[in-house]
């Protein structure tokens, strides 16, 4: 588990905290008020600057003070605020600071001062994070930095009407600050830590820590039962059993806003073949539904990878962790608004028992797959887990995978790559992208796209030659398993690790937490 950074919000003046630092923003042509005279001196000289990123170190009254440019207020976004505040953090680590307070940015009132003091708080506990779970203890000749801050506090001295509101908009922003830290703990464990049976027993003890989550866990004797032949598939080169997690998030107190209880396990069960991808519509289930591929570990199975960089393949389960963490933080946040989260968990190894291209399997709506590349496994194990998210009846579906290198190739990791089969899901996942800082970009589908996969001896290819459109066509397969419900498909592959901002600029990112947290906020009445 991630270290917890405590934060407040108080309306006493940062220099009368109990701070040992002060953060202040600077815009051009303004000094923050209550600045001491020898820290507005460094204004004044033009040795801190109003420019974003730039950050300039004082000392007065017995404090440091950092004072970091923000640029124009007219540009001010809770995205700057929150690469500000990680740049502060590191700043502050290299000062040994403990306990951080940043003066709320002058000027924010209502729901622009909640989106700036919430980024002021991703920001810290993002760039807090650090990952030494198999550091071994060593003696130091001098007391290293401390590695974690003990609290945050946010001032704002003003007669501010919605304190208390302010409040729980910090409480709420550390609780998905420290989801996204947990879940790039689970990126970042490597392939024989985390198996796809411990990432199946970590829901089991989140589900069994947060009110109103619930888990279902089934191996392989489970992937066959209910037909899922594309993921069992991809699972049978490994010795590590594979986990189908299935998560349900209800609101405790009754539903709101029309919201209906979802199938249970055993229905969901007789259901499955029922729900076909091939003409299965929206339900009356829960109100959102979030797919993850969590491949442990990926080889390529027999279409074995080249072995340069092939550790980073242990990160090709970063959308089941999103996704894990994203239905954990909803809940903590007690959000009305049902959720489930169906999470496909295994290892893609080559073995005399893996899978071989050319084989050919049927997924669970009844479609027959030609595995013409074994390393284009994700799309496998994701067609069986829509098929099973189907079955729940959902209103709308999600899902997030580390699925093509060609997102990273068309969009580098600025933006993940969004492709879905209906207008006002893909604009609601936009702008649930642009508030939480995760922006998405949303790619064409066609059917000459769809055309590209058909299969010569089975319905479909899972990997046509020619290896056009890689992105559009790995979502294009996907398309084929959710029939007619609203679905959003994510590609992460390009920003799930080395984002590189400045609050997760290399390893694990989490990306994907904040984003499904704010979509599922859209629904909330």
């Amino acid at each position: 588990m991630p270290e917890t950074v405590q934060s407040a919000f108080t309306n006493t003046p940062a220099e009368q905290t109990d701070a040992d630092t002060v953060v202040c923003g600077l815009h051009p042509d303004e000094t923050p008020q209550g600045m001491p005279e020898a820290v507005a001196a460094l204004v004044r000289s033009g040795e801190a600057r109003s420019s974003f990123k730039s950050i300039a170190l004082g000392h007065a009254d017995g404090k440091r003070w950092l004072l970091v440019g923000l640029g124009p207020r007219s540009e001010l976004t809770p995205e700057r605020v929150r690469v500000a505040a990680a740049l502060a953090r590191g700043r502050a680590r290299e000062l040994s600071a403990l306990r951080l307070c940043w003066q709320a940015p002058q000027g924010a009132d209502g729901a622009s001062a909640a989106q700036l003091l919430a980024a002021l708080v991703e920001g810290t506990i993002l760039a807090d994070y650090r990952f030494d779970r198999f550091k071994s203890a060593k003696e130091a000749e001098e007391p290293e930095p401390p590695k974690h801050l003990e609290a945050l506090i946010v001032s704002n001295p003003a007669e501010t009407p919605g304190s208390d509101v302010l409040s729980q908009v910090l409480a709420d922003a550390a609780i998905v600050a420290e989801a996204v830290n947990e879940a790039r703990d689970l990126q970042n464990r490597p392939g024989n830590d985390l198996t796809p049976t411990a990432l199946a027993e970590r829901a089991r003890e989140l589900a069994a820590e947060i009110d109103g989550l619930t888990v279902e866990v089934e191996g392989r004797e489970g992937l066959l039962a209910r037909g899922m032949g594309a993921f069992a598939a991809v699972a049978q080169g490994s010795v590590q059993e594979p986990a189908l997690i299935t998560l349900r998030y209800q609101p405790r107190g009754g539903l709101t806003g029309g919201e209906t209880q979802a199938p249970d396990a055993q229905t969901g069960a007789a259901n499955a073949g029922a729900a076909t991808g091939a003409g299965a519509a929206a339900g009356d289930g829960p109100a959102l539904a979030i797919v993850g591929k969590a491949v442990t570990f990926d080889s390529g199975g027999i279409s074995l990878k080249p072995g340069a960089k092939m550790s980073e393949m242990k990160f090709d389960m970063s959308g089941g962790a999103a996704a894990l963490l994203a239905i954990a933080a909803i809940a903590k946040l007690k959000l009305p608004i049902e959720t489930v989260a169906v999470i496909g968990a295994t290892e893609n190894l080559p073995s005399g028992a893996a899978v071989k291209p050319g084989d050919i399997v049927t997924a669970a709506n009844g479609r027959t797959i030609e595995i013409n590349n074994t390393d284009a496994e994700g799309r496998l194990v994701l067609a069986d887990c829509l098929c099973h998210a189907v079955s729940l009846g959902p209103r709308r579906i999600v899902d997030l995978a580390t699925l093509t290198g060609a997102v990273l190739i068309a969009l580098g990791s600025t933006h993940a790559g969004l492709i879905s089969n209906d207008d006002d899901l893909a604009t609601q996942v936009s702008e649930a992208g642009k508030r939480s800082g995760e922006i998405v970009w949303r790619l064409p589908m066609h059917e000459e796209y769809h055309e590209l996969l058909k299969g010569t001896y089975a319905d479909l290819d899972n990997a046509p030659e020619g290896r056009k459109a890689g992105t559009i066509v790995g979502a294009s397969f996907l398309s084929n398993f959710v029939g007619d419900t609203p679905w959003a498909h994510l590609d992460i592959a390009g920003s799930a690790w080395d984002l590189g901002r400045a609050y997760a600029p290399k390893y694990a990112a989490g990306y994907g937490v904040r984003l499904l947290v704010e979509l599922a906020r859209s629904y909330c009445p």
